[in-house]
């Protein structure tokens, strides 16, 4: 019993450690720079979906809320891995 629990605690950590960090690139792409915080009764709610600040403005403009920046905000498009072509 103490062997099985040993092997299986040391491959929980060896998969724990070698799973490697997250790049940039690993990360979803998301053009939109702004998000529109909306305020109200029914407890407000959030859209990310807008490329400039007067975007944002125009949208919370006369509906409440306040706009500031994406947390997720990733402009780049992941990289594209090349395939090595295989040769026989």
């Amino acid at each position: 019993m103490r062997r099985t629990l040993f092997s299986f605690a040391a491959s929980l950590a060896i998969a724990a450690t070698s799973s490697g960090s997250a790049h940039a690139y690993d990360l979803p792409y998301d053009p939109y720079p702004w998000c529109a915080f909306y305020s109200g009764d029914g407890g407000g709610g959030t859209n990310c979906g807008f490329l400039t600040l007067e975007q944002c403005r125009a949208t919370v403009s006369g509906i409440g809320g306040f706009c500031g920046p994406n947390q997720f905000y990733n402009p780049a498009r992941p990289a594209v891995r090349a395939r090595g072509r295989s040769r026989r």
